[in-house]
């Protein structure tokens, strides 16, 4: 494809860890070109300024403002409850692709025409939508884990439990991010009352007709930067031989989601945009392990999978990325 044909990119709130990633899959994106990369704090500054691993990758500097009519695509990245302000003060007739990475329209009742992207439950209403909410990384990792007996309405109550790495938390140092305090702890915070909690109940709710129970959600900090480990639990009459069967024919054209023969650990999928799952049978409680990268496949990743969707790429265009498994 050539230079003429890319898609031209635009990154609001550039200078945070998920504005990071956008940059790093994007620059090597066969398909697309960032034109440019707007933070208010770090204008001027080449982007390596922010993102230190980028040096010799671009030439790229943050810009203040946000000229939008230059992109096909902008990425908002600011944070949460700037998303909307952005978006309502965009200029009359604005025909570009918009996909936000905050929570501002992931709910129903805020979405103001957004589509929900989540490409494993929804990929073809994406594939028309112009605007996409991008999930949350808990959400997404707990979605996953559920979809395939949410979309067999064999859903009954859920028991959830999660541990994320300090990313998740943002680029702005606080006193749970602090190395000295992180650093070989662990502690729980929100439990049962996590703000994901409401976008996993609204998709489950649309896949099973009859899903009423509860999604009981107790999320963990771990000591370390990056990834995602959810172990779900819930009863079920499926064998272990059918639930496997299940999930592996629901996720058989999701090119990032692996049911595999065992649990997978989080350094599977580290600095990939994979969800590697394992669904095993104890009595009659189903448990099911979701394992992914909090800012990849749990947010810029899947951010960039939705675009190529909105685009008409191949879902997994620019997104074959390198893990760390060591």
């Amino acid at each position: 494809m050539g230079a003429a044909e890319q898609i031209r990119v635009g990154i609001v709130g550039a200078a945070g860890y998920t504005a990071g990633e956008l940059l790093r899959i994007l620059l090597n994106h066969p398909a697309a070109r960032v034109v440019f990369a707007q933070s208010a704090s770090h204008a001027g500054a080449p982007v390596w300024s922010a993102h230190a691993d980028l040096v010799g990758e671009t030439d790229l500097c943050f810009s203040a403002d946000a000229p939008v009519q230059e992109a096909d695509v902008v990425f908002l990245c600011s944070g949460h409850g700037r998303s909307k302000a952005f978006v309502h003060a965009l200029p009359e007739g604005y025909a570009g692709a918009v996909i936000d990475l905050s929570q501002d329209f992931r709910l129903a009742a805020d979405a103001e025409g957004f589509v929900y992207g989540l490409p494993e439950a929804f990929r073809d209403r994406i594939r028309t939508a112009r605007h996409i909410a991008n999930p949350g990384c808990f959400a997404t990792a707990i979605q996953l884990a559920l979809l395939p007996m949410a979309a067999a309405d064999l859903l009954p109550e859920v028991h959830v439990t999660g541990i994320t790495g300090s990313t998740g938390a943002g680029q702005a140092p606080s006193e749970t991010t602090h190395f000295s305090w992180r650093s070989d702890n662990l502690s729980v915070y929100k439990p049962f009352t996590h703000q994901h909690l409401g976008e996993v109940g609204e998709t489950l709710r649309t896949l099973a007709p009859h899903f009423g129970g509860e999604i009981s959600f107790v999320p963990v900090r771990g000591d370390f930067a990056r990834g995602i480990l959810v172990s779900a639990y819930l009863d079920t009459t499926l064998s272990g031989e059918e639930a496997e069967a299940l999930y592996r024919d629901y996720y058989r054209t999701a090119p990032f989601v692996h049911v595999l023969d065992a649990y997978p650990d989080m350094k599977m999928a580290v600095n990939t945009n994979k969800c590697l799952l394992g669904v095993r049978k104890y009595g009659h409680k189903l448990h099911i392990v979701s394992v992914i990268d909090n800012l990849v496949k749990g947010a810029s990743g899947q951010a960039v999978q939705n675009m190529n969707l909105v685009f008409g790429l191949p879902e997994d265009t620019g997104l074959h990325l390198k893990g760390s498994r060591f």
